[in-house]
């Protein structure tokens, strides 16, 4: 119900923010054409986000012949569960990483890295195939994928914006809001907003994942040693690929940084959740 209402609340805040927009660049006209730009964008990232992130990372359907293992543990998890097993892709790349997207448990998907599957052993994939089927659970894929495809069209405004700016704004009824200073403030904001857009729902579900998972799994100890070996390889074999609209999908985080970027960060410290995942009971049952 939680999730619904931040779905809801995040379209409802992307059509405001593209109405202002067309306003800022075009006047009226520009402000009907741009609620007809946002019914088409709100339509497409219910829809399709989905399908847009795995084209984005070029991500394979994998086939039961290609990883036996990880479609049985998918397969043992989701029948504990008590949810369809997710479809599951691939994605080409030698860094260890995975995300689980789609817009409920019927259309679940679960992506993982070729790196991921090299690198940990059974128990550690249970962990991490786990976490990402706790987020199926939690119903937060809609939104995570929502905010990927939502993010990356901030971006796409943030450029209309500079290049309007370069061009001196509206041609006619010039105000205020159409000055090249002012479009020029608001391309640099936001990309700032598409990050506290993702900070507003990145950090507590990772927590909430890695405990589901953790009592899913039936052992917080096989996700924790999962991270733990993630974060090595991450610092070694980073993910190219990772763009930031899409990178709090990810059960770690492709981007991470330190310093001033670490604020920024969609997840929270790794070693703050493997101390808690430590601290749970390795006992801690099924997930309902």
């Amino acid at each position: 119900m939680a999730n619904n209402l931040k779905t809801t609340l995040l379209l409802v805040f992307l059509t405001g923010l593209v109405l202002f927009c067309g306003y800022a660049l075009g006047g009226r006209g520009g402000m009907v054409a741009a609620f007809i730009l946002s019914c088409l964008m709100n339509f497409a990232a219910y829809w399709f986000s989905d399908r847009i992130v795995l084209a984005a990372y070029r991500a394979q359907p994998l086939s039961e012949g290609d990883a036996p293992e990880v479609f049985a543990i998918a397969e043992k998890l989701s029948e504990k569960a008590g949810i369809p097993m997710p479809k599951l892709y691939l994605l080409p790349s030698a860094a260890a990483n995975a995300f689980a997207t789609g817009r409920d448990p019927r259309h679940a998907v679960i992506a993982v890295t070729h790196g991921i599957v090299g690198l940990l052993n059974a128990e550690e994939l249970e962990g991490v195939l786990a976490h990402e089927l706790s987020h199926v659970l939690n119903r937060d894929i809609l939104l995570s994928s929502i905010v990927a495809t939502l993010a990356g069209a901030l971006s796409m405004i943030a450029t209309m914006f500079r290049w309007s700016a370069l061009w001196g704004g509206r041609d006619s009824d010039k105000r205020d809001n159409g000055h090249p200073l002012v479009l020029l403030l608001i391309a640099i904001i936001m990309p700032f907003v598409a990050v506290l857009v993702q900070l507003a729902i990145s950090r507590s579900r990772e927590y909430g994942a890695d405990e589901r998972g953790a009592r899913l799994c039936g052992n917080p100890l096989y996700l924790a040693s999962a991270l733990k070996k993630l974060d090595v390889s991450a610092k070694q074999i980073p993910l190219r690929d990772a763009e930031p609209a899409t990178a709090h999908l990810f059960i770690l985080n492709p981007l991470s940084g330190k310093g001033w970027s670490a604020l920024f960060s969609t997840h929270p410290p790794v070693e703050a959740r493997i101390t808690r995942l430590m601290q749970m009971d390795p006992l801690g049952g099924e997930a309902v």
